[in-house]
């Protein structure tokens, strides 16, 4: 097991103050050290994740942060794999780790996804991130491949644009009770209804913003805790998978079976089942890519009754992203992953927003994230000490 001895994030929204990313990156590694109470002469790894140097305009970037924190020194890593970026960031600390390579990581995730590039330069870009070949180069976008791959699951398990609706309406209540979120809003199902739509059945409202901010963790060894974070959470299971960039390419392209392979491999780590798993941030790019996410990680055997019945709400039987998810809270495409890390972690030791915070603490939480349409998954289940 890997102790998360400090988890913080900044606030994810479009920042216009002047600040950049480096700035952002620094204040989420502040918090987290400090929350972990050890040095910066402690730490022997930085793990930075960012998707692209089109946003930064920085290559080799982690050289560049060690810089910025104070930490010259240790060794430095990048990691890139899409809207997975920083969850993969997160399971190359563990492994080194659990390899004796280290006993202190920091993870920082960061990306200025709002504020560096035109809106029709990132769809652009975001094109490329698939296929470049059969989608980028020839104008497929982000939410028509999305919405294409919603439409075969909802053909197939019944899904409806009541549904959207609902997830939309829930995560971003959720994002009301986060100081930190990008989109707090109280929806309706007819201002839904009303706004543009997209890529059918994709209406505006049920798609996540663009967003800058960092995430920083400090994953440690075990018996390397300082004594006031003995009890930190632990990382008791990590998995990722992989599947055709080319939907056209899959069986079923509504089906997230890169994602269910990560959760079988996590669930395998951390010796527990699916239905042992209390709350998870799932990744919800759009919203049908939550109820498609929910389905392939098994939390919830029957999704569209527990979606109605409060199931993934703050005290349901398997609260689900609480902190607003990519729509509420808001995606900067490195930080999305640690920042769910982040979440699951402060949920777990009861340092959440208070609104927001369950009563019932459950022993085991997942970080889902994926990039592509879920062409790159990656899991980390997350427990209490005495949990796993």
């Amino acid at each position: 097991m890997v102790a998360i001895s400090g988890a913080a994030l900044t606030a994810f929204g479009r920042r216009r103050d002047g600040s950049s990313f480096r700035d952002w990156a620094a204040q989420a590694f502040d918090g987290a050290l400090t929350m972990s109470g050890l040095e910066p002469s402690d730490i022997d790894l930085l793990i930075v994740a960012s998707e692209s140097d089109f946003f930064t305009l920085q290559l080799n970037p982690a050289s560049v942060i060690a810089g910025d924190l104070g930490l010259t020194g240790a060794a430095t890593l990048r990691v890139e794999g899409g809207g997975a970026s920083g969850q993969l960031a997160v399971h190359a600390g563990v492994a080194r780790i659990i390899a004796g390579l280290a006993r202190h990581v920091a993870v920082v995730g960061v990306d200025p996804s709002a504020s560096a590039l035109t809106r029709d330069t990132m769809r652009d870009l975001y094109g490329f991130s698939f296929d470049a070949w059969t989608d980028g180069m020839t104008g497929a976008t982000s939410s028509m491949l999305y919405a294409l791959s919603f439409q075969d699951f909802a053909a197939r398990h019944g899904a409806t644009e009541a549904d959207l609706d609902a997830v939309t309406i829930q995560n971003r209540q959720n994002a009301c009770a986060n100081p930190g979120a990008h989109l707090p809003r109280s929806h309706s199902a007819a201002e839904i209804a009303a706004a543009p739509m997209i890529a059918s059945p994709y209406r505006r409202l049920h798609c996540s913003p663009l967003s800058d901010g960092a995430a920083a963790v400090i994953l440690s060894q075990p018996g390397a805790l300082p004594q006031a974070r003995a009890a930190a959470p632990r990382i008791t299971g990590i998995g990722a998978s992989s599947d055709h960039a080319h939907l056209g390419a899959r069986p079923r392209p509504g089906d997230f079976s890169a994602k269910t392979r990560a959760m079988i491999r996590a669930l395998s780590m951390a010796g527990i089942a699916a239905r042992d798993i209390g709350l998870a941030e799932v990744y919800d790019a759009y919203a049908g890519a939550q109820l498609q996410g929910i389905a392939a990680l098994g939390i919830a055997p029957d999704w569209q009754r527990d979606l109605y019945a409060g199931g993934f709400g703050r005290d349901g039987r398997c609260p689900v992203n609480l902190s607003g998810g990519l729509m509420g809270q808001g995606a900067p495409v490195g930080a999305t992953g640690v920042g769910q890390t982040v979440t699951c972690a402060l949920l777990l030791e009861e340092r959440y927003h208070a609104g927001l915070q369950p009563r019932r603490i459950p022993e085991h939480a997942l970080a889902d994230t994926h990039g592509g349409i879920a062409t790159t998954c990656a899991v980390t289940i997350l427990s209490q000490r005495g949990g796993a």
